[in-house]
């Protein structure tokens, strides 16, 4: 339990530390791509105008608003996220944007406050890699699901090619937290942003978790050269 502990206190430390630069960090950490993965995202989730979703681990709120142009008035976004620091950047945005039917709230991906079976989607978006437990992360977004609704998990993945896998970890490992030290004065923290990204589970070791915790189906889709990865599981 005290490393359980640790890590959150850990992870907690970082994004209350670097939520102002984080957006325009996951811009250059991810070449830009982030927001082309997270739109190939959405055309395969099939956002239904009138849907509930809710947004794990929403961070500066990015996901949670293209959620909530999907879904309109007529539905109901909740973005969630346990860094205040995180959460007040997406309050910001959601004003600026104007958003009535989204809402951010402070809260634990660990403990989802909700009821079963509340939502048609249910995303997390380079999200897991920081919890304490993926499993029981995955359960959670699994117990608050509808029948018939979807979990989205877009998050780094373990390239698989070689050579490229290499130079992958020399970026993360070298490069990222150089560009952290030289654009955020975070080195420490990017680098942990190198570890948690190192230790996640390879796509098929993650799509096996989505089966256990309960998904009756699970469709997988890699972004450039495996550095990132999709996992939609489906609930019956």
């Amino acid at each position: 339990m005290s490393q359980q502990q640790s890590k959150e206190e850990r992870v907690h430390h970082v994004f209350e530390k670097i939520y102002n630069k984080y957006d325009a960090m996951n811009s250059i950490i991810s070449f830009q791509r982030h927001k082309a993965w997270r739109k190939d995202v959405m055309k395969r989730m099939q956002v239904e105008e009138g849907a509930m979703a809710l947004d794990v681990c929403c961070g500066t709120g990015d996901w949670a608003i293209s959620l909530a142009e999907k879904i309109g008035t007529s539905g109901e976004i909740i973005g969630l996220d346990f860094s205040e620091n995180m959460l007040s950047v997406a309050k910001q945005k959601k004003k600026q944007h104007n958003i009535k039917q989204l809402q951010f709230i402070h809260g634990n991906a660990m403990e989802l406050p909700f009821k079963d079976n509340t939502f048609d989607y249910v995303t997390i978006g380079f999200g897991l890699r920081n919890v304490p437990d993926y499993m029981t992360v995955l359960q959670e977004m699994y117990r608050v699901v509808k029948p018939g609704g979807k979990v989205v998990c877009l998050e780094t993945s373990q390239p698989e090619l070689i050579g490229f896998r290499q130079l992958y970890y020399f970026y993360f490992r070298f490069i990222m937290p150089a560009f952290g030290r030289l654009f955020a004065k975070s080195y420490k923290e990017y680098a942990w942003l190198h570890e948690s990204a190192k230790n996640f589970p390879d796509k098929k070791h993650l799509k096996k978790m989505f089966m256990e915790a309960g998904f009756a189906k699970v469709d997988i889709k890699s972004y450039t050269g495996g550095v990132a990865a999709m996992h939609m599981g489906f609930k019956e």
